[in-house]
């Protein structure tokens, strides 16, 4: 399924499944979304990452939006695929 526009989601409950901070790490995710049929949005998200195990530092990723009643579902595929570093479990985001 594509990428679609924002305005595709409109009226609609959406929730951020995946927060992908590298652009290889953001394809794995959209291959995995489409290849299951998937419709999804991208946006840019801030995350919260740390330098050297240390130092806590801000970065913007790729954020991967989904119909709400199809979040839980994604997260499955997205586990199953092995993507789980920038996993967003429900209510995580405080959004």
């Amino acid at each position: 399924m594509p990428l679609l526009h924002p305005d595709e989601f409109s009226g609609k409950e959406v929730d951020c499944v995946y927060i992908a901070a590298r652009r290889s790490e953001a394809k794995q995710v959209e291959d995995a979304l489409s290849d299951n049929g998937i419709d999804y949005m991208v946006d840019i998200e801030r995350f919260e990452s740390t330098f050297l195990g240390v130092f806590r530092t801000e970065r913007d990723g790729v954020g991967f939006y989904v119909v709400a009643g199809q979040a839980e579902f994604c997260r499955e595929v997205l586990r199953a695929a092995g993507l789980v570093q920038g996993l967003v479990e429900l209510g995580s985001l405080g959004a």
